[in-house]
């Protein structure tokens, strides 16, 4: 019996010094020992990894067959051209957002959702979807079954040299409408401008994009796959353009302004300096 009282009393004492107390009595215990200190040490970095871990399940539910992909998936097969309006109209107008904030290219009330949002939501739903639709669909029936090494490097050629270039040109026209070109020449010279500078990027993203697909993507997953990589290139010349128009119009304001200071549109008519 006073073998196991004894036994006892030493689980109670470990516990106490753990938990950072005194001993049973009120006295002082022995210092914590190095793995009790180590594993303190280590429980807020894998408290994090867990936490990490549980918002990414949250957001993809994992690769299941009741994750996020899965559904998205199975409304591809069920209905594709629908699904993809839905997508690509919702990836327009976040990407015209995003894009302004990334700019700060604010409207006249100073929000970054202006005009342009809803437009760009029309564009992704009603024309680059059908487009992108009919295409990505004759250029897989195109290479149907065809895996050899040659295959591959025409399908990356045909994606360049043929269909880039028509949803470019598409693009670039309603990119000219949605800013207010209503003429046919404004139309082609925002064409003409914009052409190469979009095709040198298309043809420096899209082979590594398509090459990425083919090695690592089945054909049913490449619709969402070329939606963000378009979502991401989009952005980016979105925003740069939006920029490059902004230091514009602030240089053209500089230079319309007097050496007095004022602005040419301030200047009272018979005024020094006026009209």
């Amino acid at each position: 019996m006073s073998q196991v009282k004894f036994e006892r009393k030493e689980d109670i004492r470990i516990t106490d010094n753990i938990g950072g107390s005194s001993g049973p009595r009120g006295g002082r215990g022995p210092p914590p020992s190095a793995a009790a200190a180590a594993a303190t040490a280590t429980a807020a970095p894998a408290h994090k990894e867990g936490l990490l871990h549980e918002a990414g399940a949250a957001l993809t539910k994992g690769a299941g067959p009741n994750g996020y992909l899965a559904w998205y998936l199975k409304k591809l097969q069920e209905d594709p051209l629908r699904t993809k309006m839905i997508t690509s109209g919702s990836l327009a107008a976040l990407q015209e957002f995003l894009a302004s904030w990334i700019a700060k290219d604010r409207n006249k009330d100073g929000h970054y959702f202006t005009s342009r949002v809803p437009k760009m939501a029309v564009y992704g739903a009603f024309v680059s979807a059908p487009l992108g639709h009919v295409m990505i669909s004759l250029l897989q029936r195109l290479f149907a079954g065809r895996t050899s090494l040659k295959s591959k490097i025409m399908q990356i050629l045909v994606s360049n040299l043929l269909i880039a270039p028509i949803q470019n040109a598409v693009y670039l026209t309603s990119m000219a409408v949605i800013a207010g070109a209503r003429t046919f020449h404004q139309i082609r010279a925002t064409v003409r401008a914009g052409f190469m500078p979009v095709m040198k990027v298309s043809w420096i993203t899209s082979p590594v994009a398509l090459a990425f697909a083919q090695a690592f993507l089945p054909a049913e997953t490449w619709v969402p796959f070329f939606n963000m990589v378009g979502f991401v290139i989009g952005t980016y010349i979105n925003a740069h353009t939006k920029k490059k128009r902004l230091q514009a119009l602030r240089r053209k304001y500089q230079e319309g302004r007097g050496q007095d200071g004022r602005s040419e549109y301030d200047r009272k008519p018979g005024a020094p300096g006026g009209y």
